[in-house]
């Protein structure tokens, strides 16, 4: 199974591609567990929390790689080092073990030009805090020496984009 992980600023259509591509093709995907910890213990996050983050989704994403029905691509809405962008967004540093997890096999970068939505849980909707964001997005992935390919225009475009890269990856 190859594992394909949607990286980015917040509001770029991750979550959303993720559902689609679950209906259009039957990928599954492993969802943000940062998105269920904020829903529940609210979004003043402390440095400790995000490590708390990041190794709940570790282990969704390891659940979700134990299936032995899978189908050839699992989809991951996030990962670890999308995790160290926060904490060098908010925090200014990014502990060692977040680097430390496991890789996807390809990252979708997601550009920030799409409007930005508030759901509740959101952070950088400004102009320039998100284009901030999306730029230690991209800086972790460089840091962590991953593949990636970006992801860029109308939500169509995106899409198109997306499974273009994520055929390419399953044809070999």
């Amino acid at each position: 199974m190859k594992t394909v992980c949607l990286h980015g600023a917040e509001s770029t259509g991750k979550s959303v591609l993720c559902e689609r591509f679950l209906v259009a093709h039957g990928w599954p995907y492993v969802p943000e567990y940062g998105r269920l910890y904020c829903e529940e213990h609210g979004v003043d996050l402390s440095m400790t929390d995000l490590l708390v983050i990041a190794e709940g989704q570790a282990r969704m994403n390891r659940r979700a790689l134990l299936d032995d029905e899978a189908p050839p691509v699992l989809l991951l809405d996030t990962d670890q080092l999308m995790t160290a962008a926060w904490a060098q967004m908010l925090f200014g540093e990014v502990p060692e073990r977040l680097l430390a997890y496991p890789r996807a096999d390809l990252y979708l970068l997601f550009e920030p030009d799409v409007p930005w939505r508030e759901d509740g849980t959101r952070f950088f909707g400004e102009d320039d805090t998100r284009a901030r964001f999306a730029a230690l997005a991209e800086e972790m992935l460089v840091r962590a020496g991953v593949p990636f390919v970006r992801i860029a225009g109308s939500w169509d475009e995106r899409e198109a984009q997306a499974r273009t890269a994520i055929e390419g990856l399953l044809a070999g």
